[in-house]
């Protein structure tokens, strides 16, 4: 547990502002127009730092905006929480009735771009150093301004660029680049990150476990091209990850542990987390913390004196589609799902041996009605006892953010590796995922069983399927769907469109930029 405290005990230092415990916290934030001199964020490595904890801090990243945008627009997820928390939400993200101006879409929009900034200032902070030491800070600037201008391309389209400092307001308002420009920009980022970042953590030091390394790069490196359909270079870069003999797959079960160990943070299938971390007693100022509302915001909510069930807001749950459609012979749905009125399975199946609150539906009066829980954000008891933070306020605080998985590797590899007609290569990857969903029971196993290529075609169906339940309720399906052309089969009965492809603009950044940044066409 040790290893992970030292580079997160730095970055609680830094002057990073964390609003109250409602949705409105996410507005108190700084502006796109802040100048440099509102950054104030010191030498590089500092800068850097900053930059991990916006990460673990920010809305947009860690907590309600980025479910809402990345999750709950899908048929899988849905808002859940209490009818009267956030109701905008399920108008906006589930129904698709965009708003160009509500907190979740303005936040995010404003992380983003703040992030992003925020990683151009220590670039240019790092300008002509040539020691390891800063070059790497370069990198992981690059890495996280790379990612920030990706989910940006992928959720509006056409969007500004912003290449350099911003010294004065005027520098901050550009207009619209070209979505081709844009992934220019990023493939600058992350060539660079790739060349800087090094191929372990450790070598940054020990006590560093959880920074950026050549891996994230080159893995979010192929996702951008995944998403242009550059089928070559997904392959090239995916194999170069698996080359490095970096990651393995654990048993699915221990990726989502975050007990009193730590068994499950920066696993050996982690390439990239969010960190968090609550030490003993942390609640009454007994060790230092460094949390985030990642969990807390998915946590179990249940209202009424039962607190001990009390963890957290209750948002991101699953669907009904998601439960009946999902085969009850994979184990991974069982570890994913957490049902209401059940026992969680023990720890078998990623629980702790708990019987949960029975589902009320309380029939539109409020309350906390959910048939299901997102099982991957499940809290561990000894823990919540451990740090003293019980309730839904800061029942799952020490959870990390898991962005970058090597699953996703292999299924880009199989993706990338069909449409290319290499159907081997298709199936061998496919493989890797299923037979660990399995539990590493061989290609004979009759649960999840092998699927040998026989068509690209049903090579495709087949990586579709695995995708939705590796990566259930992490927030990949919507993104997915768009990409394959399927959200319209799969979303037009909840109101999607094809103009939903991409969200409008948040009309306030439009308004400050004087008639320079214009809305997407079609809104």
């Amino acid at each position: 547990m040790k290893k992970n405290r030292l580079i997160w005990g730095l970055m609680i230092t830094l002057p990073l502002v964390i609003g109250g415990l409602g949705c409105k916290k996410f507005l108190d934030r700084k502006p796109l127009t802040s100048t440099l001199d509102d950054l104030n964020q010191g030498k590089v490595e500092a800068s850097v730092f900053g930059l991990y904890s916006i990460l673990r801090d920010y809305g947009g990243f860690s907590s309600l905006p980025w479910v809402d945008f990345q999750s709950i627009r899908d048929d899988d997820a849905q808002k859940g929480s209490d009818e009267n928390d956030g109701r905008e939400i399920v108008a906006e993200f589930e129904t698709f009735q965009y708003s160009k101006d509500d907190w979740a879409p303005n936040t995010y929009w404003n992380d983003h771009y703040f992030l992003a900034n925020q990683a151009t200032n220590a670039i240019a902070y790092a300008e002509g150093a040539t020691d390891p030491a800063t070059l790497r800070n370069i990198g992981e600037a690059s890495f996280f301004r790379a990612y920030c201008y990706f989910e940006l391309v992928k959720t509006y389209g056409e969007i500004p660029i912003i290449r350099n400092q911003i010294v004065k307001t005027a520098d901050a308002i550009q207009p619209k680049s070209t979505i081709d420009e844009v992934y220019a920009f990023i493939d600058e980022d992350l060539e660079r990150a790739a060349q800087y970042l090094p191929l372990s953590s450790t070598e940054y030091g020990s006590n560093f476990v959880g920074r950026l390394t050549k891996g994230a790069a080159n893995t979010m490196w192929a996702q951008t091209h995944l998403f242009r359909g550059n089928w070559a270079r997904v392959t090239a870069l995916c194999n170069e990850v698996i080359a490095s003999g970096q990651y393995s797959l654990p048993e699915f079960s221990k990726i989502w542990e975050d007990g009193i160990n730590y068994a499950g943070k920066n696993g050996p299938e982690s390439i990239w987390e969010m960190q968090a971390y609550c030490g003993p007693n942390a609640a009454t100022g007994g060790a230092i913390n460094y949390w985030s509302y990642w969990g807390t915001c998915q946590g179990v909510r249940q209202g009424g004196t039962t607190i001990e069930w009390n963890l957290g807001w209750g948002w991101n749950t699953p669907t009904d589609k998601l439960e009946s459609q999902w085969p009850e012979s994979d184990p991974r749905k069982r570890k994913t799902i957490l049902y209401s009125g059940q026992f969680d399975g023990g720890p078998a199946q990623g629980g702790f041996g708990a019987t949960l609150p029975a589902y009320t539906n309380p029939s539109g009066t409020g309350g906390f009605s959910q048939k299901y829980w997102n099982k991957k954000v499940y809290s561990d008891p000894a823990m919540r006892a451990y740090t003293g933070y019980i309730d839904g306020n800061g029942g799952a605080y020490w959870i990390n953010h898991r962005i970058l998985r090597y699953a996703d590797v292999y299924l880009m590899l199989a993706e990338a590796s069909n449409e290319l007609g290499d159907g081997a290569t298709a199936a061998a990857s496919l493989e890797k995922v299923r037979d660990r969903a399995s539990g590493f029971l061989g290609a004979g196993r009759t649960v999840v069983p092998y699927i040998p290529f026989t068509t690209q075609e049903a090579m495709r169906t087949a990586i579709k399927n695995e995708r939705r339940w590796e990566f259930a309720m992490e927030g990949y399906r919507f993104y997915d769907l768009v990409r394959w052309g399927d959200a319209q089969n799969e979303l037009g009965s909840l109101g999607y469109t094809p103009r939903c492809k991409y969200y409008p603009i948040p009309q306030k950044a439009i308004d400050v930029s004087n008639g320079v940044l214009v809305q997407n066409p079609e809104w």
